[in-house]
């Protein structure tokens, strides 16, 4: 054997050994993803040829302390198309264009677009997507849907809030209890070919939908709409900016009403409530935000005369005042440089604290707030709760804004004293006054109560915190008695009402910056006036013409009363003279 014959054979055996070599290496990977990854590439190949469609949940309505239904589900649809699917693309194109008020042009770019699936339309009418479910168009899906619906339109808009296109809460109650509403979507899963058609009679894997929890709230629709109705009276007359109600019980926080008209509808979120002469240079977006937002709890403002409850609890707490302690008003007050002024120009003379309290006078709460000075008027500003947050179960509650304790000085203390330079929530205030007048619990304002589960198995009682000892039970009675006195004999008297004990305070605020002269009148009024079951507070944001507190708001309060102390079971009684 020559020299070139070994070479060539020697070039044959490597070749040999080559392929040799690369047949194990083929039979080692081969025997590799069929023994050890034949689970993971059979588990793809399976996903290959599924379909899958979510199978929406139903939200969990929302019910009033009485049973009735504000807020529930309506059946709609969602059209979709499968493009390998399609049959006869010129028909589905004509029909879905046609039916649904989509431009041809639309329709056609989602039925020639090669995806697993493309949304036509959502929320569509149960009645119209039945009508294109019969017609039976191979790769056209129609799956029934959920859509908010609340049946009294605008009644308590900003407190329930709404939902979006996907269902989840945006705002108010039902974004703040989403986790209990939403509940579980569901699913369908076919088999397709490889051209991705689905499999007439195949295994379809299905897993049902849980529906969201029914949630149960403290509001109370009779309630609200004595209240809203009160509102939208004065308003209109008075022409009003607008006007917030908020009724509650003082005993546990149970909010029974929360009113701020104007409302807006819950079922088109989306149309603006005012003329489009009014809009302004505001973008839309700006304009909803702000048609969406909760007074009563998002914006703070002066409260003016109804804080002085709070400076004559912490004086009559603190013992530096008593009822029948003398004070001199001859119309105003020297605090260092400022001549701080009552509204009574002429003053009110020589007055007790109790008349002090009843006309409202301004420098006898100066007079108070100086007793008590800077260091001990703030204390009793914390313990009252008012440098915190109610903690109210509603989204975006706005903090007091108050001077810090280094930078209050006399004049400041005095101007608070009346309540004034510092703003708070019209929440805040009346969950405040409550601690006062309830024997000094600080009960925190809330709406939920309970959620049940779709299959009434679950049940869930909230609970809320609650703080004895804001001030004391003699202090609290004899503010009682004094907040009596004000609509019996007072400045609150358009408040009374024949057979019933109401307390209360009149407040008339100006607005920053005072150059404008624009007001916010305002009453709190509470009932009966010995045993507190109900607390209102009224405010009216830039009324024209008469302005005062206690000419505008405090008969608005008494009419709302007269509706619904005899519907809560609160009896009249004669009142000796």
């Amino acid at each position: 054997m020559n020299r070139n014959q070994t070479y060539h054979r020697g070039r044959v055996f490597l070749f040999c050994m080559a392929c040799l070599a690369l047949v194990f290496v083929m039979t080692g990977r081969l025997v590799y993803l069929m023994i050890f990854r034949s689970e993971h590439y059979s588990e793809m190949a399976k996903e290959l040829h599924q379909r899958e469609r979510t199978i929406k949940a139903a939200r969990g309505r929302i019910l009033d302390r009485n049973g009735t239904v504000i807020a529930t589900n309506r059946t709609v649809c969602t059209i979709s198309v499968i493009h390998n699917q399609i049959k006869d693309p010129e028909t589905v194109i004509q029909v879905l264009s046609e039916e649904l008020g989509i431009s041809r042009e639309e329709v056609q770019k989602k039925v020639e677009k090669y995806s697993s699936r493309e949304i036509i339309q959502t929320n569509v009418d149960k009645a119209l997507g039945d009508k294109i479910r019969n017609r039976r168009l191979a790769g056209v899906k129609v799956d029934e849907d959920y859509k908010r619906y609340y049946p009294y339109d605008s009644l308590a808009s900003k407190v329930l809030g709404f939902t979006g296109g996907d269902n989840q809460g945006i705002i108010g109650l039902e974004v703040k209890y989403e986790e209990y509403l939403k509940g579980t979507n569901g699913k369908i899963l076919t088999l397709a070919d490889a051209a991705g058609v689905e499999i007439d009679n195949a295994f379809e894997d299905r897993v049902e939908p849980v529906a969201g929890a029914d949630l149960t709230i403290s509001l109370d629709v009779n309630i609200q709409m004595y209240a809203q109705q009160a509102a939208l009276k004065v308003m209109e007359e008075k022409k009003a900016k607008r006007v917030s109600v908020i009724i509650m019980d003082p005993r546990n926080g149970e909010i029974l009403a929360m009113v701020n008209v104007p409302e807006f509808n819950l079922n088109e979120p989306f149309q603006l409530n005012i003329p489009v002469s009014e809009q302004g240079s505001a973008s839309k977006q700006d304009l909803l935000n702000q048609m969406w937002r909760n007074p009563a709890i998002n914006d703070t403002y002066e409260p003016g005369s109804t804080f002085k409850i709070i400076t004559a609890a912490a004086g009559l707490e603190a013992g530096v005042v008593s009822v029948q302690d003398r004070f001199s008003c001859p119309g105003f007050r020297i605090v260092e440089d400022r001549k701080i002024r009552c509204h009574k120009v002429g003053g009110h003379g020589g007055e007790t604290f109790l008349q002090g309290v009843m006309n409202s006078c301004n420098p006898v709460f100066i007079d108070v707030g100086q007793r008590l000075g800077v260091e001990q008027y703030y204390h009793y500003f914390q313990q009252f709760g008012l440098k915190g947050k109610t903690g109210v179960d509603l989204p975006g509650e706005a903090a007091t804004i108050m001077h810090k304790k280094e930078n209050m000085g006399l004049v400041e203390l005095a101007t608070v004293s009346f309540g004034q330079s510092f703003q708070i929530t019209p929440l805040q205030l009346i969950t405040t006054a409550s601690s006062i007048i309830n024997g000094g619990k600080r009960v925190t304002p809330h709406f939920g109560i309970s959620s049940v589960s779709a299959d009434k198995e679950q049940v869930h009682q909230f609970s809320y915190p609650v703080r004895e000892g804001v001030v004391s039970e003699a202090t609290s009675e004899t503010m009682r008695y004094m907040l009596e006195q004000v609509v019996a004999e007072g400045g609150g008297k358009k408040a009374a009402i024949d057979g019933y004990r109401i307390g209360g305070k009149t407040a008339t605020s100006e607005k920053l910056p005072r150059s404008l002269k624009k007001y916010i009148s305002s009453f709190l009024g509470f009932a009966p006036a010995d045993n507190p079951q109900v607390i209102a507070l009224l405010t009216i944001d830039e009324p024209e013409g008469i302005y005062y507190g206690g000419t505008i708001a405090a008969p608005v309060v008494a009419d709302i009363f007269q509706n619904i102390l005899p519907y809560l079971g609160i009896e009249s009684e004669i009142i000796s003279p």
